[in-house]
């Protein structure tokens, strides 16, 4: 029997084809289970696949869909519409969609730290803020050196209560995405301090984007998309080994290339999250059909399997009462899917 996807890679180079793109609209017709775009491309993966669990589409209408975050205490999930300076929230309850946060300083990446409060990588306001209970905002960082940041871009928050973010610049090189300005810093990793102090930790990157932590926060995990600007950077996903406050060998973890329908190709991995066995779950795109959506990688960097979706994937959370939803920020739209890998972290 000929299917959609067994179609697709005959046919090649013209996989991409818009006609055969999966319609993920309310009229759209079912799809067989297993679900087709969930694919193990290892027997390692297989074991996270659920075989009746159907990737869905949750909302659409944004034009960059990014930074997804699971709010545990408030069981919403909230991500921001960089271009729109928005941040939308989705309930658990009954999947209603409302406004949290508008403006939001066209924020890219969201987390929230041990205490529920929400923490927001702001481009247009090149700073990092945090959401208080009375919704008031405090700033924990806007400069480093005396100099503003390019603009905050994703992070994640330490057991110790430090703040770690990505500053590639991204929101600061058009008026798309933030504020059109100079970047005035060497794009680099930081670490906020609990006492306020902010460190820079790595600067051995071109464009640091997504980031994440091991499940033992012994390593950090950081996106390279540093080829957007500049050619010679590889296209990749590096890590380092966490010592104190610092980071030490940094070497490359995961190589975004891949072989589709006989050719290699290479995208660029996005945001990324950590799920308890180690495995690195990356939002990626750039390529087309067959590569956009998310790549899963073991702990030893292996690519084990994908989740393809119609849309280049900025981001990915796990979340859900047992934090085994995956959530994907993709161009213009928020997709799930349910598998049996549980996020790492608490958001």
């Amino acid at each position: 029997m000929i299917t959609r996807r067994s179609f697709l890679t005959s046919i090649g180079s013209l996989a991409a084809a818009p006609l055969l793109a999966r319609d993920f609209g309310p009229g759209a017709a079912p799809v067989r289970y297993p679900e087709p775009d969930v694919i193990a491309l290892d027997k390692a993966f297989e074991k996270y696949k659920i075989g009746s669990a159907p990737i869905e589409r949750l909302h659409t209408g944004m034009y960059w869909a990014e930074g997804p975050a699971w709010s545990g205490w408030g069981q919403y999930l909230v991500w921001s519409d960089i271009p729109n300076n928005v941040q939308h929230r989705w309930l658990q309850d009954d999947g209603e969609v409302t406004t949290i946060h508008k403006p939001a300083g066209h924020s890219n990446g969201n987390t929230f730290d041990r205490e529920g409060r929400q923490i927001s990588f702001e481009h247009g306001n090149r700073r990092v803020v945090r959401y208080e209970a009375d919704n008031s905002i405090t700033v924990l960082t806007d400069k480093f050196d005396g100099k503003p940041f390019n603009a905050p871009n994703d992070g994640a928050v330490h057991p110790d209560g430090s703040v770690w973010f990505t500053d590639p610049g991204y929101g600061s090189l058009g008026n798309y995405e933030g504020n059109k300005g100079d970047l005035l810093l060497k794009e680099a990793v930081y670490r906020i301090d609990p006492s306020g102090k902010v460190e820079k930790v790595t600067d051995e990157i071109f464009k640091p984007n997504g980031f994440c932590f091991s499940p033992d926060y012994k390593k950090v995990y950081v996106a390279e998309t540093g080829a957007t600007h500049y050619p010679e950077a590889p296209k990749n996903i590096k890590v380092w080994d966490i010592d104190g406050a610092s980071l030490k060998n940094g070497r490359e973890f995961a190589s975004m290339k891949m072989d589709l329908n006989g050719k290699e190709v290479a995208g660029l991995a996005d945001g990324i999250r950590c799920d308890k066995d180690g495995n690195i779950w990356a939002g990626s795109g750039w390529v087309g059909e067959g590569y956009d959506g998310v790549q899963i990688f073991s702990p030893e960097g292996k690519r084990i399997g994908q989740i393809v979706l119609p849309e280049v994937c900025s981001n990915v959370c796990f979340g859900g009462p047992r934090r085994n939803r995956l959530f994907m920020t993709a161009s213009r739209s928020l997709y799930a899917v349910h598998v049996e890998a549980i996020g790492a972290h608490w958001c």
